[in-house]
């Protein structure tokens, strides 16, 4: 009976939202897409499946919108989303529609309040995740993450009310909860550390400075509550850490597909290194110019982040003389603008970093950290971080497809899923082969 009443109430909710809502069934008219639509669910069922089939959506849908002008309509629900794959398009969305759409109120559950992003040296503590795989809280992010994807491309997992009484809530929940009190206890712990190391320096010479992790300066600058730290941490490991060590992954398994392009590498880090053994600097970066083609290559065909979404609040009118009426709204599908060969060229599937190496025919054609007013805070230093990342391991090591690979699979695209970021099914498996 409860489940009866609940479909009821969906079908009356959906009949009488676009009864009133008629601008925006006239959009979805002009702009159709080539997928069909379900009664009720509209195009959501197609989300159904796991995170690498929800991926495949994405592609799906995505190729189909570029074949469409870069301009397409899919309903969710009651909900019309606009999904763009145009350079020209997403420019002026980006810059004029600032609101996030609904469904990221689900990442909420992690992250409560949490806005500030920043480096991997956030808590300042050795998470040593390579010595010790198993590690509780790095489990529970991979799997609350999953969690989060699913409930954002579902809507039958929307209402409270009916997801608080699944299992998925419980585990998400358990995650949430083991995450919090992790980074809290990480809190505690690093505020006693430093009143105890004001106390020697005070002692011995308070002009020595030692370096600062990024919760110690928000412990010495800031009046948050220790709850309030944890959710910042939490948004900058979610998003500043993972984001940067997932474009990293991809680049170094691209590397071990195209030997070619390695060996060039190489050559760049021997001319601007030389022989010594000195670590990388910030002033040998610019100079490793072909290394940053393979590294925006890579963001370009593998995007951590393959979608945004932000939400219309107002009429906005696009440069094809569409407008995008207010209610609507937009999937900006980064993986399939990435390959508009209107942009790219006919090659727009292939790996070839010399294409960087030339100018851009559009500054948004090319947005692996999004674009306009509200792009990734973190750009910059996340593109110095994984150049650094990158020049120090391919300096010492040959990356090798893993042992067994098979010859044809390789020169196939890699297997993608969706779990708030695009991630490899095989987890980035390689060799590592030493050059010395």
């Amino acid at each position: 009976m409860f489940w009866l009443l609940m479909i009821v109430t969906c079908v009356v909710w959906v009949v009488y939202n676009k009864l009133e809502n008629r601008k925006i069934v006239e959009l979805s008219r002009k702009l159709p897409g080539d997928l069909p639509s379900w009664p009720i669910l509209g195009h959501a069922y197609l989300l159904r499946g796991s995170d690498e089939d929800q991926m495949k959506v994405f592609q799906k849908s995505g190729r189909l919108t570029i074949n469409r002008g870069g301009l397409a309509s899919y309903w969710v629900a009651n909900r019309l989303y606009i999904m763009v794959a145009d350079p020209l398009a997403a420019e002026v969305i980006l810059k004029n529609c600032l609101d996030k759409d609904y469904v990221m109120k689900f990442l909420q559950f992690l992250v409560g309040n949490g806005s500030i992003y920043a480096p991997e040296t956030t808590l300042g503590v050795q998470m040593r995740a390579q010595l010790s795989p198993n590690q509780a809280f790095l489990d529970a992010l991979e799997e609350i993450t999953q969690l989060v994807a699913t409930r954002m491309v579902q809507p039958w997992l929307y209402a409270d009310s009916v997801y608080t009484l699944l299992p998925q809530y419980r585990r998400a929940e358990k995650c949430r909860r083991l995450m919090y009190e992790f980074v809290e206890q990480v809190i505690k712990t690093k505020r006693m550390e430093m009143e105890q190391r004001a106390k020697i320096n005070s002692r011995q010479n308070p002009e020595v400075l030692s370096p600062q992790s990024f919760l110690e300066m928000l412990l010495e600058s800031s009046q948050l509550t220790d709850h309030e730290l944890a959710e910042e941490a939490l948004v900058i490991s979610v998003a500043g850490t993972d984001t940067s060590a997932v474009a990293a992954s991809f680049t170094i398994v691209m590397l071990s597909r195209h030997p070619e392009v390695q060996d060039r590498v190489y050559e760049e880090l021997c001319e601007v290194l030389g022989d010594s053994n000195i670590g990388v600097t910030a002033e040998d970066l610019p100079r490793l110019k072909y290394l940053e083609a393979v590294i925006k290559e890579t963001l370009r065909l593998y995007p951590p982040v393959p979608i945004i979404v932000r939400s219309v609040e107002q009429d906005t009118d696009l440069p094809s003389g569409l407008t995008l009426v207010k209610g609507v709204g937009i999937v900006i599908n980064i993986w399939a603008t990435h390959r508009n060969p209107r942009y790219w060229g006919s090659d727009a599937d292939l790996f070839r970093p010399e294409r960087f190496l030339e100018p851009l025919k559009h500054p948004a054609q090319f947005m692996p950290f999004s674009y306009g007013l509200r792009n990734c805070l973190g750009y910059q230093y996340a593109m110095m971080s994984i150049k650094t990342v990158l020049a120090s391991l391919c300096r010492k090591y040959r990356a090798l497809p893993p042992e067994g690979a098979d010859q044809t699979t390789l020169k196939e695209p890699l297997r993608v899923k969706f779990d708030i970021m695009m991630k490899d099914v095989h987890k980035f498996q390689i060799q590592l082969e030493s050059r010395f």
